[in-house]
């Protein structure tokens, strides 16, 4: 069987955006499409190991009391890293080939876009 040559991950990445890389990389042929998300995917998952970085380093909340803003920022990277994630639509087990098609995931229906109806129309 031939070896297919893995893509080189993208510069810039650290520890824990390059193994999210090599891990699904390297278990699976990536599309143009699905590279360019798990490049989103690796840069997102190591700006929240920075945030959590932070967050243990200047606490949870300011000195008044008020919640830490970076709290804000890396909830937001959780959404964004777990939509990735979807998006890329993985088999459960990389290290087993997916069998028929993948999982159709999709964001839930408060993200979709629907018909809106205006009332008395």
């Amino acid at each position: 069987m031939e070896q297919r040559e893995l893509p080189k991950p993208p510069a810039g990445l650290r520890k824990s955006g390059l193994a999210l890389w090599s891990a699904i990389s390297g278990a699976l042929d990536l599309d143009e499409r699905d590279q360019a998300l798990l490049v989103e995917a690796a840069r997102a998952k190591d700006r929240l190991d920075a945030l959590d970085r932070l967050l243990r380093r200047t606490g949870l909340a300011l000195p008044d009391g008020r919640p830490n803003p970076l709290l804000a920022e890396a909830r937001q990277q959780q959404v964004g890293l777990a939509r990735l994630i979807v998006a890329l639509q993985l088999p459960r087990d990389l290290s087993q080939p997916a069998l028929g098609k993948p999982q159709r995931r999709g964001v839930r229906g408060a993200y979709r876009p629907r018909h809106l109806s205006v009332v008395g129309e």
